[in-house]
């Protein structure tokens, strides 16, 4: 039992709970860059302990009422088939690679957090007139339905390979394909991953990929982790902390290139982030500059007419 693995488990478990996305997409570079965990290990264990803290919350939502089950389950029609074959993928990619088996992966996991980095902040930046026009209720039609399948098979197939990607891509997916309101998102979103995850890592248990100890050392952290988190989310901007995580991500992603063998300049790896992050900043004075401090003008407060 690792206390650094339970300190990262319980910063990995708060920023899920925060925004709802991350838990996958930053467990599994930490396991391989921090702690020198093989990738294949790392992914399955990350799936195993992400399971039952998604299960947790997915129950939360449930009793809440912002889960739109028939929604989920048409998701879940795509994506289970989906993760289990991406395990078989995986398995495949093993054979075929051999000693190059471990650059391939990392390659891989790379490609899905640099996409899933993009998908995150594309969320907090470039969809917010999407936003305004989400809606709180969705009666499924045939194309809804298809939709929903397709999205499904796309994330789950991802998730198989990469553990990445169950929270992000999925948002996004339902504020652009379906318009729902932000905690119609969450609910659906988390409720959903429930079910792709434990699918997801019965197959890599079955694949033998799965450290349970690991799983079990981490979930110490990420449960408290998330509860901290989930209160936390009611005062925080979390359009700001989705922000940081797609930087964060996208930054995970190079490094796991650069660890691949990937040729990447250190001015890259550095200068990449921070040039986002400076343009960001950028942005957010040029808005207070405009009087537009982020808040739409309809949420903004009306003055009361003079008597």
């Amino acid at each position: 039992m690792d206390p650094l693995v339970i300190l990262f488990g319980f910063l990995v478990g708060i920023l899920v709970g925060l925004t709802g996305v991350g838990g996958g997409s930053l467990m599994t570079p930490v396991l391989i860059l921090v702690f020198g965990f093989k990738p294949v290990t790392a992914i399955g264990t990350d799936l195993a302990y992400g399971a039952v803290t998604k299960t947790v919350g997915g129950w939360r939502h449930l009793r809440a009422r912002t889960v739109n089950q028939s929604l989920s389950w048409w998701m879940a029609i795509g994506s289970v088939p989906a993760a289990v074959s991406g395990v078989w993928v995986l398995g495949a990619i093993r054979s075929a690679a051999g000693k190059g088996f471990d650059d391939t992966v990392l390659t891989i996991v790379a490609a899905a957090l640099l996409f899933t980095g993009a998908a995150t902040l594309a969320r907090a930046l470039f969809l917010t007139r999407l936003i305004e026009r989400e809606r709180e209720g969705l009666t499924l039609e045939a194309r809804h339905k298809v939709a929903a399948i397709v999205l499904g098979g796309f994330v789950g197939f991802v998730l198989g390979i990469t553990s990445a990607g169950s929270g992000s891509l999925i948002a996004v997916g339902l504020i652009m394909l379906f318009r729902m309101a932000p905690r119609q998102v969450v609910g659906t979103d988390v409720f959903h991953a429930a079910i792709l995850l434990w699918a997801a890592a019965i197959a890599h248990v079955v694949a033998g990929n799965v450290d349970f100890a690991l799983a079990g050392t981490i979930l110490i952290g990420s449960i408290p982790g998330v509860w901290v988190g989930s209160q936390w989310s009611i005062r925080t901007p979390v359009a700001a902390l989705r922000t940081t995580l797609g930087v964060i991500l996208i930054v995970a992603g190079l490094a796991l290139l650069s660890k691949a063998g990937v040729a990447i300049p250190n001015t890259i790896l550095a200068g990449l982030p921070l040039g986002i992050l400076a343009w960001l900043l950028g942005q957010a004075v040029v808005r207070r500059r405009a009087g537009r401090p982020g808040v739409r003008p309809s949420d903004a407060p009306v003055p009361a007419p003079e008597p």
